[in-house]
């Protein structure tokens, strides 16, 4: 069986549930883990099962609970590389030191330096001399070290190592497994195909997933649609696209002027008429579900995604008995089954 379920969508958090046979993976986390917990359960997912979470990009909105839910499950996370490297970076606490403190540990870093210089200079001078005193003062070391460890009583019984704290660890995750755009992978019963999408991260990507002859594919989170993401987007059984903003909403709405710029760069995010435009003139209609998703709250309506879409969709005589489906910010869709 293959089966699909988006749990959340839109700027404040985006995942989604794949079943491939015996295999389920999550797609992004960008909801707490309690609350991905709570909406599995709401359209009777069990969370136990999971067996990896599969990253796009290190957005806070996709990956605002990854940390947690991977802890809590045990279980492996996919990246790219430059997105895990990313990601850690984003969540690593930052120092924060004056100019004054930093000038006082370069001084004394320096000072370290130039001491063990000096102290290696005097050992290899004393070693190259044959020095017996070096020697002898080396086993005492030795001597007492070994007192001491004997002491302090037996070593713990290995066993495995307890995983650290988020305090202690923020990054700190059960496995990561990289990958790579453009090269597909197995994993468990489903092949997935990841692609490089157009978006301000460190390296964005979509996927298509592929399992019992179905093939389903997830792209949001881009500012246009490039080549390569229209040829992976054909003969598909579920396409899950972006149609992020009405573009008068926007222009006209509340945010500055540098995030509209953002929104509306080739690395932001698609509009209900760019995506319109691809699914009247490049999209080939196979999919017998079409999901528009990451609808802004703020810049767009499912109305008007709804209508652009419909529109869009009317010259593809083979959606007559197609569904169009509208994911949403605060409830799961009904999982989609195959």
């Amino acid at each position: 069986m293959v089966s699909y379920t988006v749990l959340s969508s839109g700027s404040k958090g985006n995942s989604a549930v794949l079943t491939a046979g015996r295999t389920r993976i999550l797609i992004d986390a960008g909801l707490s883990c309690r609350e991905l917990f709570r909406r599995m359960k709401l359209v009777d997912e069990d969370p136990s099962t999971l067996d990896a979470i599969l990253i796009t990009h290190e957005h806070s909105d996709h990956v605002n609970g990854l940390a947690v839910t991977a802890r809590k499950l045990g279980i492996p996370v996919f990246f790219t590389e430059a997105t895990h490297r990313a990601w850690v970076r984003q969540i690593t606490p930052k120092r924060r030191i004056t100019y004054a403190q930093w000038i006082e540990e370069q001084r004394l870093l320096k000072q370290r330096a130039e001491a063990d210089t000096e102290a290696a200079s005097a050992f290899n001078e004393s070693a190259l001399d044959g020095d017996p005193k070096t020697d002898e003062a080396y086993d005492a070391e030795e001597e007492a070290a070994e007192e001491l460890t004997a002491a302090s009583g037996p070593s713990p019984t290995p066993g495995p190592a307890k995983s650290p704290s988020r305090a202690e660890d923020p990054a700190w995750l059960p496995a990561v497994e990289y990958f790579t755009a453009g090269s597909p992978f197995n994993f468990g019963d489903a092949t997935i195909r990841p692609f490089t999408i157009p978006h301000d991260a460190a390296d964005p990507v979509g996927f298509v997933f592929e399992s019992e002859g179905m093939r389903l594919a997830v792209a949001t989170d881009l500012g246009y649609m490039p080549p390569n993401v229209k040829a992976e987007l054909r003969s598909l059984d579920l396409l899950h696209i972006e149609s992020n903003h009405d573009l008068d909403m926007l222009r006209d709405g509340p945010y500055p002027w540098a995030v509209k710029q953002r929104v509306l760069s080739r690395v932001g995010h698609l509009s209900n008429d760019s995506t319109a435009q691809f699914l009247a003139a490049e999209y080939d209609g196979n999919a017998a579900y079409v999901i528009l998703a990451h609808l802004s709250e703020c810049n767009n309506l499912p109305e008007l995604a709804r209508i652009a879409a419909e529109r869009a969709l009317e010259c593809h005589a083979s959606l007559i008995t197609n569904r169009l489906l509208i994911a949403h910010q605060h409830e799961p869709l009904k999982p989609i089954l195959f």
